[in-house]
């Protein structure tokens, strides 16, 4: 299987201290990956360095082999991202929004991605609404679309069913596992939902304090902290972090 993410060794220090250190992530051609950890354990700004938004101050990103930040043009051309927390605007129609990403992607057939888009992920009916007439969980919806238009070769989704219903988060994870399954779109994922990663992804890396603590699949996870199942595990280490943080001195 190649890699469609590498990263290797990743470091990122704030004048707070080091929030990311020498974390190692690779995700293969279609799979599922879950980055997982306690808030402040340096999952973001992995993201973030991962996507190139933020330079690692050593260790280096490679996406589809390409060396990132000299060849990040040409390596986001084949990612997507979406997240729970970006805007949708207002003053646009659903498929108005997104025939114009259709455009900047280079689509030949703008309104072919986007009708498909929308009907895989059951808000076919949406099309021509207004932003300001969209509850937040289609909004979401939305965003998830806009990102994989173009049928990336890997999705970054940065919490992505985020205080969504548990109706909409389901067909979230329906959407994003046939995505996966049709176009062998590789996923990579953070969230505090821990039954959504379980149902959703292959493989899991927790994080806390900026290193990788533990990496494998849901079921070997749980048996090396001897948990039952990833919340417990996602519990454990935030205790664990907050009782060190405690002991750094001020």
């Amino acid at each position: 299987m190649s890699a469609v993410l590498k990263a290797t060794g990743l470091v990122k220090n704030y004048r707070r201290g080091r929030a990311v250190d020498g974390v190692d992530l690779v995700v293969g051609d279609g799979e599922r990956i879950g980055l997982l950890g306690p808030n402040g354990a340096g999952k973001t700004t992995t993201l973030l360095m991962c996507l190139g938004m933020v330079t690692p101050d050593a260790g280096t990103v490679e996406i589809l082999g390409r060396r990132l930040p000299r060849r990040r043009a040409s390596a986001m051309s084949e990612v997507g991202f979406a997240a729970g927390y970006l805007p949708l605007p207002n003053a646009v129609r659903v498929n108005e929004y997104l025939r114009m990403f259709g455009r900047l992607y280079g689509l030949r057939r703008p309104d072919v991605a986007t009708r498909e888009g929308l009907e895989r992920f059951g808000i076919g009916h949406l099309e021509k609404a207004m932003g300001t007439e969209l509850s937040s969980g289609q909004k979401t919806l939305v965003g998830i679309i806009k990102a994989t238009l173009h049928r990336p070769r890997l999705l970054v989704l940065d919490e992505p069913t985020a205080s969504l219903d548990p109706d909409v988060a389901l067909r979230v994870r329906t959407g994003l596992a046939e995505l996966s399954a049709a176009n062998g779109t590789a996923l990579l994922v953070t969230s505090h939902n821990m039954a959504e990663v379980e149902r959703l992804c292959e493989r899991v890396t927790f994080l806390s304090r900026g290193r990788v603590v533990a990496h494998g699949t849901p079921e070997e996870i749980s048996r090396t902290f001897d948990r039952d199942g990833l919340e417990e595990v996602f519990l454990h280490l935030a205790e664990l972090q907050h009782k060190n943080s405690e002991e750094v001195p001020a």
